[in-house]
């Protein structure tokens, strides 16, 4: 039987992977506050990680011990922390995805179309929106979706705008406006919208359930596990390239 160590069990998003991986028959040894994850880690096929941020740089280093694929869905890590978790996992298999939705990676995929084929009067503004008791802003998905339009119109981390108050003047053609809004019991909605003369484009995704999430997460472990070292995203476990 397939059995992946998921750590983070106890949170919204592990729980429902753990109910998920019962329903898709998939052995799960559950790790969280006051675990050793070193302690189970040797049997397993495969490693997911939803956890802290502070967290996932050691667990990163302990996947690279001792040889064992990791799907990444915890979000929020600081630059030093990204640079760890890149430094550790350069000789194992792993996929990073701030979404595991297959929707979501399909919005990655068509905002890269829009942004690339639509010229530069079409102006982009970003607004998500997520439930009051999400920690990070923007939201990890967010920040996948700001980094391929910035790579799709060659801007620099310089042209976001987190934001607007007061008398900000006329809007730079070349800025991606980010708008993170919280509340109630929202579980992720995405938006990116073109503005252009006489028209507008909005490519938007809404969750209604983290099943899709869990789903995604655990067919992402089940493709890791048999691929050779390298970083991976959902767009690659999907075939989209």
């Amino acid at each position: 039987m397939f059995t992946i160590l998921l750590n983070g069990c106890k949170g919204r998003m592990g729980a429902t992977i753990a109910a998920a991986a019962k329903t898709a028959g998939i052995n799960v040894i559950g790790t969280d506050q006051g675990d050793n994850p070193a302690e189970h880690i040797a049997g397993v096929n495969a490693v997911i990680d939803f956890s802290h941020h502070t967290v996932t740089p050691v667990l990163a280093r302990l996947c690279a011990e001792q040889n064992k694929p990791l799907v990444i869905g915890t979000t929020g890590h600081l630059p030093e922390e990204r640079a760890a978790i890149l430094a550790a996992i350069k000789n194992i298999p792993v996929v990073w995805a701030g979404n595991y939705s297959v929707g979501v990676t399909l919005l990655n995929y068509l905002t890269k179309i829009a942004a690339t084929t639509l010229d530069p009067s079409y102006e982009i503004e970003l607004v998500e929106m997520h439930h009051r008791h999400k920690k990070d802003a923007p939201s990890g998905t967010a920040e996948k979706l700001l980094q391929v339009l910035r790579d799709a119109r060659k801007l620099p981390p310089e042209s976001l705008r987190h934001g607007r108050s007061g008398i900000t003047g006329e809007r730079a053609q070349n800025e991606i406006g980010v708008h993170a809004l919280r509340g109630g019991h929202v579980i992720g909605d995405h938006t990116v919208i073109f503005a252009g003369e006489g028209e507008r484009i909005e490519l938007t995704h809404k969750a209604s359930s983290r099943e899709v999430f869990a789903q995604g997460a655990l067919r992402a472990a089940q493709w890791v596990a048999s691929q050779k070292p390298g970083l991976y995203g959902m767009e690659t476990v999907l075939s989209l390239g």
